[in-house]
């Protein structure tokens, strides 16, 4: 009997992308059918010109498509030019987002050359005391935006909600036959007070393709809730983001569950992990980690993705984690180089395996793949490429030799001559 067809039973992988406007932000297309952006945060101090520009470029360098730096102080405010001019002296064209709270409307107005060069302003509504005397401060910053034709993201944040707002919903929500639990009512405040800032901002003058939507929480189950109700309710571009998401382990798993999530079901416009540094750590990881996210789905390429088996009993010998460790290193090392060479070459699949229960079949299903035999009581491996085994290497010389052959792999498929690559699915 013919076996049963199960393919219409089979769910998509994930959800069609959500519908929204796109919006331009100094050349960089966020939203619409555009690749989801990645971008991050300097912590320097702002009026540091030189420090600044450092981490900025060390950020653009690890493929951040946006860099948002604080403008808290007029030495802020003034050394945002020098800071665009030092990136561009570096030929690093990546546009910088204002981070705006408190003095924003005062910063804006006071320094110009400030205002024009960067491509965005960010501004909390929580902070810039929307609802009261008319918005007059929201309404000023919105007016050098829409003078300047400059995108706004409008970013709310439940550690600085707007109060009025939700004292209102609070007490609304009291005289309800079945009050809310209190951590709804706060979700539905935050949603509804990105929503009427953005209708704010747009009776204000500013387009409607000029605005970008975030409400970050601190918890994956609330920040889920919280932009499944905002994607449901507007087509502005939205951007994604565990706030304070924390330290090391904590912080990855955290911002990787929450994007993922959101990711998953097509919610999600550009996206950051806010993740706290250990002192003098690499800014640059919270990069990486968003490129991680994006590739584990299937979303946007970056970087060839090496596939290395835990280790288990038949693995005694380290020398497969030595050696998938060195061909990592090899291809960060080599990825500046190959990236503008060998176009495509982000989307190559290497295995490195350490015994023979899953090392072959999983190096047939990558591009090349090696696999060790456990215990390593014999210096050979065999090597597949593009499905087939290419030959087996034996003695001390194994990844040299292997490296050797993943470089020529990557000039014959990708280079000049090879066959034209596969645009990937937006």
């Amino acid at each position: 009997m013919a076996a049963p067809d199960i393919s219409a039973a089979l769910p998509s992988p994930l959800l069609a992308r959500r519908r929204s406007v796109a919006v331009n932000v100094g050349g960089i297309w966020v939203g619409g059918e555009h690749p989801i952006v990645v971008q991050s945060m300097t912590n320097t101090d702002t009026a540091d010109v030189a420090a600044t520009a450092r981490q900025a470029a060390e950020l653009a360098r690890a493929g951040s498509e946006l860099v948002r730096l604080t403008v808290n102080t007029e030495a802020a405010a003034r050394a945002v030019p020098a800071i665009c001019d030092e990136l561009q002296r570096q030929g690093l064209d990546v546009p910088l987002v204002g981070d705006f709270h408190y003095n924003g409307h005062l910063l804006l107005q006071r320094y110009p050359a400030c205002a024009r060069r960067l491509a965005k302003y960010r501004i909390n509504p929580g902070n810039v005391g929307i609802g009261n005397k008319d918005d007059e401060n929201f309404r000023a910053m919105i007016a050098v935006a829409v003078a300047e034709r400059k995108p706004v993201r409008i970013g709310v944040n439940w550690g600085s909600l707007d109060q009025a707002l939700l004292t209102r919903m609070m007490d609304a929500n009291a005289q309800r036959p079945r009050p809310l639990q209190a951590a709804e009512v706060l979700r539905q405040a935050l949603v509804e007070s990105a929503l009427q800032s953005a209708a704010a901002a747009e009776r204000y003058g500013l387009p409607h393709d000029a605005i970008i939507l975030s409400a970050k929480v601190s918890g994956v189950p609330d920040l889920v809730a919280v932009y499944r109700a905002l994607a449901a309710r507007c087509d502005y571009p939205l951007h994604l983001g565990l706030t304070e998401a924390g330290l090391g382990l904590k912080g990855i798993a955290a911002t990787s569950a929450a994007l993922a999530l959101l990711l998953a079901q097509g919610i999600g416009d550009t996206i950051r992990a806010s993740l706290t540094p250990r002192p003098g750590g690499d800014r640059a990881e919270e990069v990486r980690l968003c490129q991680q996210v994006l590739q584990s789905l299937g979303l946007r390429s970056f970087t060839p993705q090496v596939t290395a088996c835990p280790g288990c009993g038949r693995t005694t010998s380290t020398f497969f984690q030595s050696m998938a460790e060195q061909i990592q290193a090899y291809l960060r090392e080599r990825m500046p180089q190959w990236k503008t060479e060998f176009p495509g070459v982000e989307r190559l699949r290497v295995a490195v395996m350490g015994c023979v229960v899953n090392g072959p079949g999983e190096s047939r299903h990558a591009d090349i793949g090696i696999s060790l035999p456990g215990a390593f009581e014999e210096p050979k491996a065999p090597v597949y490429v593009d499905g087939r085994l290419l030959r087996t290497l034996h003695g001390d010389r194994l990844v040299a030799e292997f490296l050797e052959i993943l470089e020529t792999y990557v000039r014959s498929r990708y280079g000049a001559n090879a066959p034209a690559p596969v645009s990937e699915s937006r």
